[in-house]
């Protein structure tokens, strides 16, 4: 296989313009989902999305000269991503975004940080005090985003919104876990392509089964949402945010991300006309918080 030579490293300017645009791609992904769901069925949707997401990320690496073939130690990650964060995420996020507006969908979706400290246990690792006292802060924040009081229990939409939305989150959190330990021989863009093609292979299997009498609408919005998600906010907000991982501390970008649901939230109010409530904007106060304690915990 013919490549390019690898790219230079961005500096720290550039890796700080990625970082804005990765940030910008990911919060205006939660809108464009939304008017696409409005003409799809959840999975055929993320199967549609994943199939443009591997082949623009198979057309885009080796432009970059970093395709490379996967070797058998490239494959526990190339499960692990591929199966949580893009096969059952986009699939539990898409019908999760059926019962709820899309800015409070973003919010619930990025509280990964929230389930790494459970997971932690897990291995055995010790968890700081100021970590818990994060997790706890962000459920808190979950509990006044549901609402409880004010919803009609007669009406579960609300409730399964919020149920599949977490789930999301914590698939996303299981493919962190793992990547945070394991040993890399791909780098994680060039393991990219190779977890799309996996998604969408499952996602096209699951759509067929599940959803046997479901489409993608051939209206303009439904198509572009699609390919705006599959080409654009996919490939390249992961390309941005692989780019600056190595050139900015963990920290930084972890906070930087925080911005996306709050993107998500501005877009989808301005863009959508989704009401900005005082539980809304309370909640999501508490689980950025929340999210900010887990992040900047010392371990010890």
């Amino acid at each position: 296989m013919t490549t390019r030579s690898a790219p230079v490293a961005a500096t720290r300017a550039e890796s700080f313009g990625l970082f804005a645009l990765a940030i910008v791609l990911l919060g205006t992904a939660w809108p464009a989902m939304k008017i696409g769901l409005a003409g799809a069925t959840p999975i055929w949707f993320a199967a549609g999305r994943a199939i443009l997401g591997a082949a623009a990320s198979f057309l885009l690496l080796p432009w970059l000269g970093q395709l490379r073939l996967p070797s058998r130690r490239d494959i526990p990650i190339i499960l692990s991503v591929g199966l949580f964060q893009l096969t059952f995420f986009f699939t539990l996020a898409n019908i999760g975004l059926f019962y709820l507006p899309a800015g409070r969908s973003a919010v619930l979706a990025y509280t990964t940080a929230l389930w790494l400290v459970p997971l932690a246990l897990l291995v055995g690792e010790k968890v700081p005090g100021r970590r818990w006292l994060g997790v706890a802060v962000g459920l808190l924040g979950i509990v006044v985003l549901a609402e409880p009081a004010a919803q009609d229990w007669h009406d579960s939409g609300v409730l399964a919104g919020t149920a599949l939305l977490l789930l999301a989150s914590l698939s996303w959190a299981l493919a962190i876990f793992h990547a945070r330990r394991h040993v890399w021989h791909l780098t994680p863009l060039q393991a990219l392509p190779w977890q799309l093609l996996l998604a969408a292979v499952l996602l096209t299997v699951f759509a067929a089964l599940f959803e046997p009498e479901g489409r993608i609408a051939s209206r303009g919005g439904v198509l572009l949402s699609l390919l705006y998600l599959g080409i654009v906010a996919g490939p390249a907000a992961a390309w941005a945010a692989t780019s600056v991982a190595r050139a900015l501390p963990t920290v930084v970008t972890s906070l930087g991300f925080l911005g996306v649901p709050a993107i998500g939230l501005v877009i989808s109010t301005l863009w959508l006309g989704e009401a900005i409530t005082p539980s809304l904007v309370l909640g999501a106060v508490l689980i950025a918080l929340g999210l900010i304690l887990v992040i900047t915990a010392r371990q010890r």
